[in-house]
């Protein structure tokens, strides 16, 4: 990792102690080795890291080997002396910063990466991950039917809060593309059962050099966006309206 920024260790959030029990529970957990860590391991880390006591390390935020900056926390022993990091406490600063979230980076394996838009969706839907959701499926082709009857319109701040947008807006950006633009668009609105909902962005493949440099700009919005979105990038001149600046 190398240091890009310092957190504001004097945000009034800092320092205000969190769940004793869910810090004791995660000194507990953190003693299995990494082979033996079952999918009951995971969800039981994903019950408590949320409000337990963390420590800031050093560096506080730093861009690790995928490029994107996290910000760089650790364990500690409940019997020691320390100023306390909090998620939860936290969410508000670490979204407005556009960070990630590194648990333990100092091991030779970290204990957990929250990319941010894992820690948007504990902001906005109380978890870190979903499960089950309106957004299509992930893996399937986006196949648009001239027939099919789809709702567009712009996505609440329920699905992408405003400085989320301005993360993506700033990225996209850099990444070259000035006139960037979203949507979101319902599928089968009027029938529960195949209803299904896609974050729409004005941007294709023909804008860059290389289908691997597209792919690069789609995996860092999925980064700041979370897991369970569908992403989907189509020439804005195939659909009458919709779109409006990110």
């Amino acid at each position: 990792m190398s240091t890009i920024h310092y957190f504001d260790a004097n945000n009034s959030s800092m320092g205000s102690l969190g769940n004793l029990e869910k810090t004791i529970n995660l000194q507990h957990l953190l003693e299995t080795s990494l082979p033996e860590r079952t999918p009951q391991w995971i969800a039981d880390f994903l019950e408590n890291i949320d409000e337990c006591n963390l420590q800031l390390a050093e560096p506080e935020v730093a861009a690790a080997n995928d490029g994107y900056a996290y910000m760089n926390v650790k364990t500690v022993d409940p019997e020691t002396n320390f100023k306390a990091f909090v998620i939860r406490q936290s969410l508000k600063t670490i979204l407005a910063n556009g960070f990630g979230l590194v648990v333990n980076a100092h091991k030779e394996q970290p204990d957990w990466v929250f990319s941010h838009g894992d820690l948007l969706n504990l902001y906005l839907n109380d978890e870190f991950y979903t499960d089950e959701s309106i957004f299509s499926e992930h893996g399937k082709d986006f196949v648009l039917p001239k027939d099919e009857k789809v709702l567009i319109g712009q996505p609440s701040e329920q699905i992408l809060p405003k400085e989320t947008r301005q993360h993506i807006r700033e990225f996209l950006s850099y990444s070259g593309i000035r006139d960037a633009k979203v949507m979101l668009m319902v599928r089968n609105p009027e029938n529960e059962d195949l209803v299904s909902q896609d974050l729409v962005f004005n941007i294709t493949p023909k804008m860059f050099a290389t289908q691997e440099a597209y792919i690069q700009v789609m995996n860092t919005l999925a980064w700041f966006l979370p897991r369970h979105y569908s992403i989907v990038g189509i020439d804005e001149s195939s659909v009458d309206s919709g779109f409006d600046s990110i």
